[in-house]
């Protein structure tokens, strides 16, 4: 069944919904309250409502895990659209000793084709690579961003037809992908796969008691402190969960391949309240040290495609298997079924393909939401299902390990009101539609979008809800997290730190 739209003054139906998919009790939604803004990420559809829904969820989630932990009533929860709205695009409110970074790489964009457009990601060097191989382009100097390979891109995308050039890079492991309606969207085989899903997938593998956790120390309310989180995540939406989890006061550590650096300005946003080290899993020594933090951790989070972790023992069932009692979080672009479940993917790709950016643009040219919303949300989905996991385990009295699955095109689905058939509750109410939201239904296209753009020139001022820290990266400014329950926590225990400095060891 299609999830109907709603009226803007259903502040909290999104979160209703979104909490349901977690698997909450209805009657906890009366803990959660929203602060209201209507200047704060102006879209045609209803990105506002998602990002209060998402957080909202998240907040309560906390809330919930904290009486738990500490045998008190559930606090109460606040999700305040300016906070949402600072966090959602807290990569661009980064500053690093007053340097604002750079989001995207001159090879990740929007490009002309014979017949359309497509928009590529190459911010990592070896996704660079790839486009260029997939495209049979040579960077024109030793500076593969250089304004010269630029125009090479260009002129070959123009010369291709879209979907041509979709397949081409991706034939060679890069990441491209042609624009799509969203009724062209709806006729794709994939979109079809990921609106059978539910908006968060919820298993449980095995058996096994959860591990025990340290009695909650004086301080504020930290409802995850003491779990250990192992975190296999890039980009933004897995270590947005993570980030918010350490938040919550657990120990995260984040392992990455020592030969797969984090971007500098990406490791910075994400990096706070957490530990990086640098394993090579594909070697003894380093698959063995990893086993060692198995052995110990309470939750497992991954970002990586489908089955791409696999060959290091991390598949749900064997994890459930080697750590019985696990919480197992898994993120991915495309959903674990469908012809596109093994493709890479980010959050303005997902715009791309599932119609958002149709929604969003013009005749003349794609548009995009007013954040990476798709990777924010998801993030804290990803981090309420981790906490409503850990509170089941202790309160269900059947143990097992739990596993979760989110895919940013689901998010996207439920954004874009795209979702019918056994992925929608029957009772699932859509989101919210602001004053700006246009198409909600997910049936119009770039040609028949209403005239001109949201009105962005009136866009809320973030300035209040951005802090100041020294670092050993420099001085950052930041976006603190929206997160919010009464007693809980207002700013992370530490800054980030530099990539893989770590030592592979729990606190």
């Amino acid at each position: 069944m299609t999830q109907p739209p709603l009226p803007d003054g259903e502040s909290t139906a999104g979160a209703a919904y979104a909490w349901a998919a977690l698997g909450g009790a209805p009657e906890a939604l009366a803990h959660l309250s929203p602060v209201v803004r209507d200047d704060t990420l102006a879209a045609r559809l209803p990105v506002r409502a998602l990002a209060r829904a998402c957080v909202g969820a998240c907040a309560l989630a906390a809330a919930e895990l904290a009486a738990l932990r500490t045998g008190g009533p559930v606090p109460h929860a606040r999700v305040d659209d300016g906070a949402v709205a600072a966090a959602f695009t807290s990569e661009r409110q980064l500053l690093v000793d007053g340097r604002a970074p750079v989001t995207f790489a001159p090879l990740s964009r929007f490009w002309r084709t014979a017949d359309g457009w497509v928009r590529t990601h190459a911010n990592y060097p070896h996704h660079r690579e790839r486009l260029l191989a997939g495209l049979g382009v040579t960077a024109c100097t030793a500076d593969a961003d250089s304004e010269a390979t630029v125009h090479a891109v260009a002129a070959r995308l123009a010369a291709l037809p879209a979907v041509e050039a979709e397949a081409a890079v991706y034939a060679a492991g890069g990441l491209a992908v042609a624009l799509r309606t969203p009724r062209e969207w709806a006729a794709h085989p994939q979109a079809a796969a990921v609106a059978r899903l539910p908006l968060v997938a919820r298993e449980r593998l095995g058996g096994g008691a959860p591990r025990t956790l340290p009695p909650p120390a004086a301080g504020p309310l930290l409802p995850a402190a003491g779990v250990r989180v192992l975190d296999l995540t890039r980009v933004i939406a897995g270590p947005v969960a993570t980030r918010t989890l350490a938040l919550l006061g657990a120990d995260v550590l984040r392992v990455d391949p020592p030969h797969r650096p984090e971007l500098p300005d990406q490791h910075a946003d994400t990096g706070f309240g957490k530990r990086s080290t640098a394993l090579d899993l594909g070697g003894r020594a380093g698959l063995r040290t990893f086993q060692d933090l198995l052995a110990g951790a309470d939750v497992v989070v991954t970002g990586y495609r489908p089955g791409a972790l696999d060959r290091f023992g991390l598949s749900p069932d064997a994890l459930a298997e080697r750590r019985p009692g696990l919480v197992v979080a898994q993120l991915s672009a495309w959903g674990t079924g469908g012809p596109w479940a093994h493709r890479r993917g980010f959050d303005s790709l997902v715009q791309v393909a599932t119609g958002i950016a149709a929604t969003e643009g013009s005749p003349e040219r794609p548009g995009a939401l007013p954040a990476q919303a798709l990777d924010h949300g998801t993030g804290y989905l990803l981090a309420a299902a981790v906490l409503r996991a850990l509170t089941e385990q202790r309160t269900d009295g059947a143990g097992g390990t739990h596993l979760a699955r989110l895919a940013l095109a689901r998010t996207a689905a439920w954004l874009t009101g795209a979702v019918d058939g056994e992925g929608a509750p029957e009772d699932a109410p859509g989101l919210a539609s602001g004053p700006a939201s246009g198409l909600a239904s997910g049936e119009g296209s770039a040609a028949d979008a209403p005239a001109g753009s949201p009105d962005r020139t009136h866009a809320y001022d973030p300035t209040d809800r951005l802090a100041h820290t020294d670092s050993p990266l420099g001085r950052l400014r930041y976006a603190r997290s929206p997160v919010a329950f009464t007693g809980g926590p207002v700013n992370w225990s530490c800054p980030p730190g530099p990539w893989g400095a770590d030592a592979p060891v729990w606190r």
